[in-house]
C-alpha cells in the first residue's frame, strides 16, 4: 500500500469515529429537548360569555413563546353543567397535567369542569366567577354594586323551547365590555360575541374545585361587568395563591393586557 493509500484510508477510519460520536449526541439531545416540552402541562382557555376563543390570543401567544401546549376551548355557554361537560371531555382527551382557565362566566365552568380530575394541578380565574356550590353568576355580579352589564344587553333573542340568548348591543359594547381595547377591535369582538343562555346566570354551581384545586386570580380594576369587588371576595374565598389586579384593566383583561395575564398561567403552570 502506498503512503497516499495509508493516508485516505486513515482519514476515513477518523472521519466515520467522528460520525460515530456524533449521532449519539444528537439522539440523545432530542429526546431530552421532546421530555422538557413534554413536561410541561397543557393550558386550556376557556371563553367566557359575549366573548369567544380569538380573546385568547395575545396570551396564547405569550404562552406558546413559553413552550406550553395551549388549547382555546370552544365554551358551549349553555349553562355551567352542560358547559362544564364539554371542557371535562376535553381535559380527559389530554395526556398529562393540565391547567384550566377561565374567563368570566367561563371560571364557573372551569371550577365544575375540574372536579375530581387528577390531572388538573391549577386554575386560574380571569376575570372570572370563583362560585360555590348553589351559588349563580348572577346572584355574584350582584353581590356587590358595580356591574353595568343590565342596561347594555341587547332584547333577549327567544328559542322555540322558551329559552333566550343574550348578547350585548353592539354600540354599547365597547364601553362596557372592552374599554381598555382598541375601539376598531372592540368593534369586531362585539360583531364576533358568544350569547350566553339566559338560564345559564341563572343555573346553581355544583360542588367547586377551587376547594381542593389551588387556584390564581387576575382582573381588572376598572371591570364593569363583575365588580372588582367581587372579584377579590371570591378570590380571597378560594384561597388564590396569588391575586393580580390589573390597573384599569376592563372585563376582557386578557385581550388588553395579555402579558400579565399570561405571566399569571405561567407562575401557576410551573408552580409545584
Amino acid at each position: 500500500m502506498t503512503k497516499f493509500s495509508r493516508r485516505i484510508g486513515t482519514a476515513l477510519i477518523a472521519g466515520a469515529a467522528g460520525l460515530a460520536a456524533l449521532v449519539p449526541l444528537q439522539s440523545v439531545a432530542q429526546p431530552a429537548a421532546d421530555a422538557q416540552q413534554q413536561a410541561k402541562p397543557t393550558v386550556v382557555l376557556v371563553h367566557g360569555a359575549f366573548a369567544d376563543s380569538s380573546s385568547w390570543d395575545g396570551v396564547v401567544r405569550g404562552l406558546q413563546a413559553r413552550h406550553y401546549p395551549v388549547i382555546a376551548a370552544a365554551n358551549p355557554l349553555r349553562g355551567p353543567k352542560f358547559d362544564a361537560a364539554a371542557v371535562a371531555s376535553l381535559v380527559d382527551s389530554i395526556k398529562g397535567p393540565v391547567v384550566l382557565v377561565g374567563h368570566s362566566y367561563g371560571g364557573s365552568v372551569i371550577s365544575a369542569a375540574a372536579s375530581g380530575k387528577a390531572n388538573v394541578k391549577a386554575l386560574v380565574f380571569v376575570a372570572a366567577f370563583a362560585p360555590d356550590a348553589g351559588e349563580t353568576a348572577l346572584g355574584l355580579t350582584g353581590k356587590f354594586p358595580g356591574s353595568t352589564l343590565g342596561p347594555t344587553l341587547a332584547p333577549p333573542v327567544p328559542f322555540a323551547d322558551g329559552g333566550k340568548d343574550l348578547y350585548i348591543q353592539q354600540d354599547k359594547f365597547p364601553a362596557q365590555f372592552a374599554a381598555d381595547v382598541p375601539v376598531g377591535k372592540a368593534r369586531l369582538m362585539a360583531v364576533g360575541q358568544r350569547p350566553i343562555a339566559e338560564a345559564a346566570l341563572n343555573e346553581p354551581s355544583e360542588a367547586p374545585a377551587w376547594k381542593s384545586v389551588p387556584s390564581w386570580s387576575v382582573y381588572g380594576s376598572a371591570d364593569k361587568n363583575i365588580p372588582p369587588a367581587a372579584m377579590a371576595f371570591m378570590a380571597e374565598r378560594a384561597k388564590s395563591v396569588k391575586t393580580v389586579v390589573v390597573k384599569g384593566a376592563s372585563h376582557v383583561v386578557m385581550t388588553s393586557h395579555p402579558d400579565a395575564v399570561t405571566k399569571v398561567i405561567a407562575e401557576a403552570a410551573s408552580a409545584r
